[in-house]
């Protein structure tokens, strides 16, 4: 009996639009045509078939890349970001730091030095009456 195997984590299943490619595989191949296509059909005179030619690929490369690299569920662009942050704009050493809002009880002496600094402004306020 023939049988599909259905995988655990949907999650990871991304709806197909046209062709068997996501929505965002078609916008960028898309802008890549619109880019490429014109780019080799007005530089092949100029140049020829062959430099027309690598110039449309370097000029796609891009819009490729983004539609079809993925790393752990995230599209370049996040990737590209995260990759910027952590080296250029986060810091290298990020030291375990806390905010400990039990240390001011934590010492007596603070307070106590409260208590006689309140008891002897009262008896100030008291004499000058």
């Amino acid at each position: 009996m023939a049988y599909v195997n259905v995988p655990n984590d949907l999650s990871k299943i991304k709806t197909k639009m046209a062709f068997n490619l996501t929505k965002r595989q078609l916008i960028c191949f898309s802008i890549a045509a619109v880019v490429g296509i014109p780019t080799y059909l007005l530089t092949r005179s100029a140049i020829g078939n062959t430099g027309a030619m690598l110039l449309m690929i370097g000029l796609m490369l891009p819009c490729f890349l983004l539609a079809m690299y993925e790393r752990d569920g995230l599209p370049f662009e996040k990737v590209l970001r995260n990759i910027v942050r952590a080296t250029f704009l986060w810091p290298r050493t990020r030291p375990y730091k806390t905010d400990n809002f039990y240390s001011y009880f934590s010492d007596s002496r603070k307070e106590v030095q409260r208590f006689e600094t309140s008891k002897k402004a009262a008896a100030r306020s008291r004499k000058k009456r």
